[in-house]
């Protein structure tokens, strides 16, 4: 499908996006209101997430994907921006050369203006910080998201054996965007290249984290250090 004007493809995009959602049996609702940061609100896993359409560009074994976006402020002039987890819960894309649909969470694009989505496997074999296609296919992360759902409804229960499992089942879970029990206070670089935005929200609420290369240390992460004398002088007060 060749799209050339940009607003073109983003009504394209929504449109395939909100028909492939329906087509799996996910609801699909679109705000009555202007201006949101999102398109549209998909249910899924009993779930609703606000999602924000993008245009995907397919290059080679790679999908561009660009998320910045630009608006006109009487008082700033243009203004770039990027998505974040307050606004929206995931942002889906649409191939048209391929006619495919994506899911992908928040947590893994949040702060960034473009992410690439791979068909392939690379020429020399990297794994880590590579976002594979296939693990965010609309239609496998609305099974997961369904199977997981359904298995917490039921107490004690656990998967079949005979179940079938995603690739990369972890990376498409939506997390709680402040839950931090599966970050590690002692990273390394890959893994953390892969879950930044969740380690700099950690930094955030106070938790620090020690990156490292090769298992030797080269960096830490944490709060500002004005917060983190504020947060001193507070225990200290209370004591």
């Amino acid at each position: 499908m060749f799209v050339d004007n940009p607003n073109h493809k983003g009504n394209v995009a929504e449109l395939a996006i909100a028909t492939e959602a329906a087509r799996l049996g996910l609801s699909v609702l679109k705000p009555l209101t202007e201006h949101e940061r999102y398109d549209l609100v998909i249910g899924v896993g009993g779930r609703l997430l606000r999602v924000q359409c993008k245009w995907g560009a397919h290059q080679g074994d790679v999908i561009t994907v660009r998320l910045k976006s630009s608006y006109h402020s009487p008082t700033r002039g243009y203004v770039t921006a990027t998505y974040c987890g307050s606004e929206v819960d995931a942002i889906a894309v649409y191939c048209g050369e391929l006619n495919r649909c994506f899911l992908l969470p928040i947590a893994l694009v949040e702060g960034q203006v473009q992410v690439t989505l791979r068909l392939g496997r690379p020429r020399n074999n990297q794994r880590a910080a590579l976002n594979s296609a296939a693990d965010y296919e609309l239609g496998a992360v609305a099974q997961l998201e369904e199977r997981v759902a359904g298995s917490d409804e039921v107490e004690g229960s656990s998967p079949s054996s005979s179940t079938p499992t995603f690739k990369g089942a972890s990376a498409l879970n939506f997390p709680d965007p402040d839950d931090f029990a599966d970050l590690k206070r002692t990273v390394g670089m890959d893994e953390f290249y892969a879950k930044l935005a969740q380690y700099v929200r950690r930094a955030e609420a106070g938790g620090e984290i020690l990156i490292t290369r090769w298992s030797r240390p080269v960096a830490r992460l944490g709060p500002p250090a004005g917060r983190r004398r504020k947060e001193a002088d507070e225990e200290e007060g209370n004591a």
